[in-house]
């Protein structure tokens, strides 16, 4: 797999809360080159980067991030603030509260919600797989296939554990044909890139892939 087939499913991502405008413009500069799928950023960012780049590189943000807790109408706000600034595409995290308590209607409202609110705008849906069991992910497989998002996505990298193989795998069986997924946190080697791409992954979430990329070389990226 070459560099650029990998580097097209990659989102480019900094969410670190320290983040400067000078970290971000870097982000964006590598993505522009490197022809990455996004770069992901604070929403606080988006604005500032649509004015100065336009449609290149192609902008996500994060909301209800990264506990996901947030009521859904502040993150339906924050949803339409960040297509209003200039977002794409919208990473989500789910209320994992409403997972452990069964309020699953609940889950399967707010993500329909959201969806409705940026319409033809890319959602993928974060559900935090290190906190949940399989027969939870499963669950979350439909409910996400019903409402009509456009990706399961498996970590904020903020939490405990980030993507593993096996659920990626378990999605895979129990998501619906027009849901793609997207595997992001502890994604440390080329070949962890190469593996989860061809384990079907359309995205991966990364702040490292130039690097990564760069190590599996002898000279620089």
């Amino acid at each position: 797999m070459t560099d650029q087939e990998i580097l097209r499913h990659i989102d480019h991502t900094l969410l670190k809360p320290f983040a400067s405008w000078e970290d971000i413009k870097k982000l964006c500069n590598e993505a522009v080159e490197h022809k990455t799928a996004s770069v992901c950023v604070p929403p606080s960012y988006v604005k500032r980067i649509s004015e100065t780049y336009g449609n290149d590189p192609v902008i996500c943000t994060v909301i209800g991030f990264p506990l996901g807790y947030s009521v859904t109408s502040a993150k339906l706000a924050e949803a339409k603030t960040a297509i209003a600034d200039g977002a794409s595409e919208i990473d989500m995290v789910i209320n994992i509260t409403d997972v452990k308590n069964k309020r699953f209607v609940e889950i399967e409202n707010e993500i329909a919600a959201i969806k409705k609110e940026i319409g033809s705008h890319i959602l993928k849906v974060i559900i935090e797989t290190c906190y949940l069991t399989d027969e939870e992910k499963i669950t979350l497989c439909g409910i996400i296939t019903q409402t009509g998002a456009d990706y399961i996505k498996t970590s904020t990298g903020f939490g405990s554990g980030g993507a593993l193989m096996e659920d990626i795998l378990l999605f895979k069986k129990h998501i619906g044909p027009n849901v793609k997924m997207k595997a992001a946190g502890g994604v440390k080697t080329r070949e962890d890139l190469e593996a989860f791409i061809l384990a079907g992954c359309d995205r991966i979430g990364t702040s490292s892939a130039l690097s990564l990329l760069a190590g599996s070389k002898s000279g620089s990226y």
